[in-house]
């Protein structure tokens, strides 16, 4: 079974230090990948990304995805954080960790659950502008529905 471990969070990702801790003293992995969504300036438009989240019911949606993935695939330890509040560009915004024995089954958990936490988490993420603009909500995106498609499950 699985080792899973999920969060949302206020304050910044450490990713280098959540990593270091994922598999420090490990001997029974052979692979471990990360996945860091970084928010992008948008070509130097972007002031910051405000993240905003349903408490409770995303904390819970992360949990579920991270679970559909460890039973389709043996991972050893999965581990699934996600921000919200204000981002600004070169800030982490999720990091998955997966390990398996094998770096297929690592690297498949972690491609899942990516494409399945952008269409299911209910996170929104309001843009906005250098400039002061307020820019408004970024819209879901047909490629989203169609990168989770290719798993053959919509759960």
């Amino acid at each position: 079974m699985a080792e899973i471990r999920t969060g949302v969070s206020g304050e910044p990702l450490d990713t280098a230090d959540l990593l270091a801790a994922f598999h420090q003293g490990r001997t029974d992995i052979g692979a471990v990948v990360t996945f860091t969504g970084i928010c992008r300036d948008e070509d130097g438009r972007l002031d910051a990304l405000e993240l905003e989240h349903y408490p409770g019911m995303a904390e819970a949606e992360l949990a579920r995805i991270a679970c559909l993935a460890a039973d389709r695939w043996p991972v050893t330890d999965l581990t699934v954080l996600h921000r919200h509040g204000r981002v600004t560009p070169g800030e982490p915004i999720v990091l998955v960790i997966a390990a398996s024995t094998h770096r297929h089954a690592a690297f498949e958990a972690a491609a899942f659950v990516m494409d399945f936490l952008k269409t299911h988490a209910p996170f929104w993420k309001k843009e906005h502008a250098r400039d002061g603009t307020a820019t408004g909500w970024v819209a879901a995106r047909d490629t989203d529905d169609e990168a989770e498609a290719r798993w053959g499950e919509s759960r």
